[in-house]
């Protein structure tokens, strides 16, 4: 029989309710665009924060928007390595470093690599915890596709 833990029971009633006034906003990766699908793009660490009620710090990245004359901001998980005001690159030609954001078609088979997308367009799926991480393992060229050794093993 036993008892549901408190903590399982935020959300649940009015008495155990998640404080969500505080959180910083919704980490995702970027939306797939021409710039990322041809090349790459640059933005700047602007600043690294905790986000409340996440164990990974929130890195805010500023890119400049392809369309319009203004500037993006987006909330990304801060990978280890990460400080302000380094230039990341997302994209498929960017180059292997800590931070960046390219495919896994290609990453080299033993890298470590974090916050990756189970589907191409989700923004973000796998290995996103503090702390988590997930190894690529081997390249399958004839089914394009990508094993990996997640943190659950």
């Amino acid at each position: 029989m036993g008892k549901y833990v408190q903590a399982q029971r935020k959300g649940k009633s009015p008495v155990f309710k998640a404080h969500v006034r505080t959180r910083k906003g919704a980490v995702k990766l970027r939306p797939i665009d021409y710039a990322e699908k041809h090349g790459y793009i640059r933005g700047v660490i602007k600043e690294i924060i905790h986000d409340p009620g996440r164990g990974a710090p929130v890195a805010k990245v500023q890119f400049l928007n392809a369309y319009r004359y203004k500037r993006d901001t987006e909330l990304l998980i801060a990978t280890e390595g990460m400080y302000t005001g380094q230039f990341i690159y997302c994209g498929k030609k960017a180059t292997l470093d800590v931070g960046n954001v390219l495919p896994l078609r290609s990453v080299p088979e033993g890298t470590i690599v974090c916050n990756v997308e189970a589907h191409v367009g989700d923004r973000g799926s796998f290995a996103r915890g503090s702390g988590c991480f997930a190894v690529v393992v081997s390249h399958d060229e004839e089914k394009g596709t990508t094993r990996l050794r997640l943190p659950s093993g």
